[in-house]
Formats: C-alpha cells, structure tokens, sequence
C-alpha cells in the first residue's frame, strides 16, 4: 500500500494546511494540536517535514505529528480525556 507524504506545511489562524504528494491538500483544524495552538506563529512556521515526508517535527514546542494520522483524522493522541469507569 501506497503512503502520502507531506510536501508543504503552512498556517492560518485557525488551520494546518498541508500538502501532499498525491495532489490532496489538508485542513486541520489547530484546536486538534494543542502545542500548536499555543504556539507563536514563527514558532509553528519552524515545521520541518522529516521521514521522507511522513512526519511533521517541530523542535521548539516539541510536537510530532504523522501524515497517516492525519489522513486517518487523529488529532493529539496524548491528551485523551479520561473516561468515566
């Protein structure tokens, strides 16, 4: 099975976009990543596209970010609200 990659990051207020290699483009809403959302906006321009265009790395806020799991729709995984047992 073919993976997209990543070729282009870029921001506005409320929104990732990226594109990838297969002609799509995505919108990701920034309140799914709450690193980003917080973060300046020359902070969030410092994405670097690693992995061969399958991660999004930001150094200074500390947020990885895979281009499957965005397709697949997954916002931070690591802050799951908890559950009522």
């Amino acid at each position: 099975m073919s993976t997209s990659t990543a070729k282009k990051v870029w921001f506005d207020d409320y929104t990732m976009w990226v594109d990838l290699d297969d002609g799509r483009t995505l919108g990701i809403p920034l309140a799914w990543f709450p690193r980003l959302l917080d973060a300046t906006p020359s902070q969030r321009e410092e994405v670097r596209i690693g992995y061969g265009g399958e991660g999004l790395h930001w150094e200074e806020i500390d947020e990885d970010i895979s281009v499957a799991g965005l397709i697949a729709g997954r916002g931070d995984m690591t802050r799951r609200p908890a559950t009522a047992a």
